[in-house]
């Protein structure tokens, strides 16, 4: 299996010199990151593979050595490769685990405060600024898409882009309530209250072209009944346009 995952790799390595797909710049893209996201897996594959050989070339050595000194060295090294083998199988098995078709893209986020008040918006901000940090850290861009502040410091809600490598895959636990204890800015007698803000993270979705064939739609054209301007003037003012592909 593992080197069927590693023929598979170095296929994605021939296609990314392939001219055909150096034109196309979409393609290249998802081919691109298909490889990164294969780097690590081949990259364990490949010491799996050296290990159990190595493993094998000493089991004979022990077999067929007769110095003491040598089969004390090959028993060593048999230990120490036996130690690793087990984590690093472990590792590849997770490894190989089916990707969520999700896990590259890019995400949107929205922040909103919840029980508490204006305590509960501060700590929506300072949600927003952890993620902001997180990001920094991953060297991912965000980009605010809209903002309510809130009177008190920090917002009603936030809604921000977050671009980088593996954006999803990093951040889709994320979404749901998020709930803190403390004794907020807003409280002077020093008591502990509960805050909550929601998150919803959702995926950046692929851009879709629609096609409509003007026969599919339908023009109903009306014109005010009553006595005034658009009925004296014969003004047709409003129009009703329906697709019947796409209300099936």
């Amino acid at each position: 299996q593992l080197n069927g995952v590693l023929a598979q790799y170095e296929e994605l390595e021939q296609r990314l010199c392939d001219p055909a797909v150096l034109a196309d710049q979409k393609e290249y893209t998802r081919l691109a990151k298909e490889h990164a996201r294969q780097g690590e897996l081949a990259t364990a594959a490949r010491e799996y593979i050296s290990l159990s050989d190595q493993l094998a070339s000493a089991k004979d050595e022990l077999k067929n050595e007769s110095d003491p000194e040598l089969k004390e060295l090959a028993q060593e090294e048999i230990s120490d490769i036996e130690g690793k083998l087990p984590q690093l199988e472990e590792d590849i098995k997770f490894m190989l685990l089916p990707a969520d078709p999700n896990d590259e893209k890019d995400i949107i986020v929205e922040i909103r405060g919840g029980a508490g008040g204006d305590e509960a918006n501060i700590f929506a901000g300072d949600l927003f600024r952890m993620y902001e940090r997180f990001a920094e850290s991953k060297k991912w861009k965000v980009e605010v898409i809209d903002a309510s502040p809130s009177d008190m410091g920090g917002f009603k809600e936030i809604s921000f882009k977050m671009l980088g490598d593996r954006v999803y895959s990093s951040m889709k636990f994320e979404s749901g309530v998020h709930r803190v204890q403390r004794v907020p800015k807003t409280e002077s007698q020093g008591r502990i209250h509960t805050s909550t803000a929601t998150v919803a993270v959702l995926p950046e979705m692929d851009a879709v072209e629609v096609h409509i064939d003007p026969k599919d739609l339908q023009i109903d054209t009306y014109r005010s009944s009553g006595a005034g301007g658009q009925h004296v003037n014969k003004t047709d003012s409003d129009r009703l346009i329906s697709c019947g592909s796409l209300a099936s």
